[in-house]
C-alpha cells in the first residue's frame, strides 16, 4: 500500500490506481495488517490493565473499572465521529494529490477535538458522582469508583487528541505510525499499572486509580513520540508550521465534516447511551454481574476490533479511489471486506468458544462469576461475524458521503430493537436476556443495511466531496 517509511521521507500510499497490478485482497491487507496490531494494542493495554486490577485489587476494584467503561466510550464517541469525517474528505484530498487540503482538513478537525476534550475535563470531571449515581452503580463499588472515573475525565483532553490524530493518519494510508504510537503507549500503561498499584519504585500507591494513572502517562508519551517523530520524517500531517497555521475551525470544511462525521459520531453517542442503558440493567443483578459484564466486554473486544478496522479500511481505500476518479473500485472493495471479515473475525470468534474459560479466568477469580460470564459471551460472540458485514457496508458508503440513511438504520436498531429486547429478555431470562439482545439488534442492522447498499446506494452516482 505504502512505500516504507524513511528518516528522509515520510509514507507515501500509493494511489489506488497503482494498486491494479496486485489482487485486492493484498491491497487490504497491506493496510489493514498493522490497523488490527494497532487496534489489538490498544485492548491488549485496557485487558492488561483490568487483570492487574482484578488480580491485584479483587473483583469489587474490577467492578469499580468496568463501570466507568460506558461514560469513557460516550465521550471518546464525540470525537470518533469528527475523526471518520475527517478522514474520509482527507483520503479523498490525498488520493486527488491535494496535500495543502489535507492539513486545512486536519486543522480543523483537531482544533475540534481539542475543543471538546477541554469542555469533558471541566464537566466530565466536575459531575464524575453524579454521573456514576446515574448509572446505578453499585454503593459497595462507587467510593472507590469516583476517583478512577475523575481522573479519566480530567485526562480526556489529550486521550481525544491522541485518537483523533492515528484517525487522520490513516486517513493518508499511513497505519504503521499509529502502531507505533500504540506500542510505545500499550507499553507504558503495562508497566505502570502494577507499579502504582505496588508502588514500585518509590511511586505512590494509587489502587483502583492505578490504571487512569498509567493510561495518562502512556498517551502523553504516545503523543511525544508523534510529534517528533512526524516532523523528522516531514510526514503529510506533521505538526510544521503549515499545519499550526491550520489549528482553526475552516468552517467550510467544519461543514463537510460535520456532514460526514456528526451522523457517525451521533451513532456512536447512541451505541454508548445504550450500553450505558444495559449496564443500569445489569448492575440491577450485583457487583458480580457488572465485573462479568467487564469482562465479556475485554473478550468482545478483541473480536470486534479487527471487524472494525476491515470497516475502516474500506471507507479509507474507497475515499482514496474516489479522490482518484476510480469509483468503479466501490464494489470490489465491499465484496474483499466481506470475505476478510468472514476470515479474521470468523477465526476469532471460534477461538473465543473453544477457550472462554481461559480468557474469562484471566479476569476473574471468583468461580461462580468466571461461570457467568462465560454464560454471557457464549450467548452472543458468533453475531460479531454479523457485525463486521454491516460495519464493512457502513464503511464503503460512508467513503462516499453517504451517512445519513446507514446511520440512520443503525440508531434505529440500537434504540428500538436492541434496548427493548434487552429490557423485555430481561424479565424473562434475568441477564442472559440482556446479551441476548445483541444478536438480534446485529443481525437487524445487517438485513437492513445490506437492502440500502444493494437496491438504493449502488444506483447513485459518486463524486467526489473535495
Amino acid at each position: 500500500m505504502s512505500d516504507k517509511p524513511s528518516s528522509a521521507s515520510p509514507p507515501r500510499p500509493a494511489r489506488p490506481g497503482a494498486l491494479d497490478s496486485r489482487p485486492l485482497w493484498r491491497v487490504f491487507l497491506a493496510f489493514l495488517g498493522p490497523m488490527i496490531v494497532s487496534n489489538f494494542l490498544q485492548a491488549l493495554s485496557g485487558t492488561i490493565n483490568n487483570v492487574f486490577v482484578g488480580q491485584m485489587l479483587g473483583t469489587q476494584a474490577l467492578a469499580a473499572v468496568s463501570g466507568m467503561f460506558p461514560i469513557v466510550f460516550f465521550f471518546i464517541s464525540l470525537v470518533i465521529g469528527i475523526g471518520a469525517g475527517a478522514s474520509v474528505l482527507i483520503g479523498q484530498a490525498w488520493g486527488a494529490r491535494e496535500p495543502h487540503k489535507v492539513k486545512v482538513i486536519a486543522g480543523t478537525a483537531i482544533s475540534l477535538g481539542l475543543g471538546i476534550g477541554l469542555l469533558v475535563a471541566i464537566f466530565g470531571g466536575t459531575f464524575t458522582e453524579a454521573l456514576l449515581r446515574a448509572l446505578g452503580t453499585p454503593g459497595d463499588v462507587l467510593p472507590i469508583a469516583i476517583g478512577y472515573a475523575r481522573t479519566m475525565m480530567l485526562a480526556m483532553p489529550g486521550l481525544l487528541v491522541f485518537i483523533l490524530v492515528t484517525q487522520l493518519l490513516r486517513g493518508v494510508g499511513d497505519t504503521l505510525t499509529p502502531l507505533y504510537a500504540l506500542l510505545i503507549s500499550t507499553a507504558v500503561s503495562c508497566a505502570l499499572t502494577p507499579a502504582f498499584i505496588r508502588g514500585w519504585g518509590g511511586l505512590p500507591q494509587l489502587g483502583v486509580v492505578s490504571a487512569a494513572a498509567a493510561s495518562v502517562v502512556s498517551f502523553i508519551a504516545a503523543l511525544v513520540f508523534l510529534w517528533v517523530s512526524l516532523r523528522r520524517r516531514k510526514h503529510p500531517l506533521a505538526p510544521d508550521a503549515e499545519l499550526l497555521r491550520a489549528l482553526r475551525l475552516d468552517f467550510k470544511i467544519l461543514k463537510l465534516v460535520a456532514r460526514i462525521g456528526l451522523p457517525t459520531g451521533v451513532q456512536m453517542i447512541v451505541i454508548s447511551l445504550a450500553e450505558i442503558v444495559l449496564l443500569a440493567l445489569v448492575n440491577r443483578f450485583g457487583s458480580d454481574a457488572t465485573a462479568a459484564y467487564g469482562a465479556v466486554n475485554q473478550v468482545v473486544n478483541y473480536v470486534q476490533f479487527p471487524a472494525f478496522s476491515i470497516a475502516i479500511t474500506a471507507s479509507i481505500l474507497g475515499a482514496q479511489s474516489i479522490g482518484a476518479g476510480r469509483s468503479e473500485r466501490l464494489g470490489a472493495i465491499a465484496w474483499t471486506g466481506l470475505k476478510l471479515n468472514v476470515i479474521i473475525t470468523g477465526t476469532l470468534v471460534l477461538i473465543g468458544y473453544l477457550f472462554s474459560r481461559h480468557l474469562i479466568s484471566a479476569f476473574i477469580t471468583s468461580a461462580p462469576v468466571v461461570e457467568l460470564a462465560q454464560t454471557l459471551l457464549h450467548i452472543m460472540l458468533w453475531s460479531c461475524v454479523v457485525f463486521g458485514f454491516q460495519a464493512v457496508l457502513g464503511g464503503v458508503m460512508r467513503a462516499s458521503g453517504a451517512v445519513m440513511i446507514p446511520t440512520g438504520i443503525s440508531i434505529f436498531c440500537i434504540a428500538a430493537i436492541e434496548l427493548p429486547s434487552a429490557w423485555l429478555l430481561s424479565q424473562g431470562y434475568g441477564l442472559n436476556g440482556v446479551w441476548m439482545a445483541y444478536p438480534i439488534a446485529f443481525t437487524s442492522m445487517l438485513l437492513l443495511q445490506a437492502a440500502y447498499y444493494q437496491f438504493v446506494w449502488r444506483k447513485k452516482k459518486i463524486q467526489r466531496l473535495v
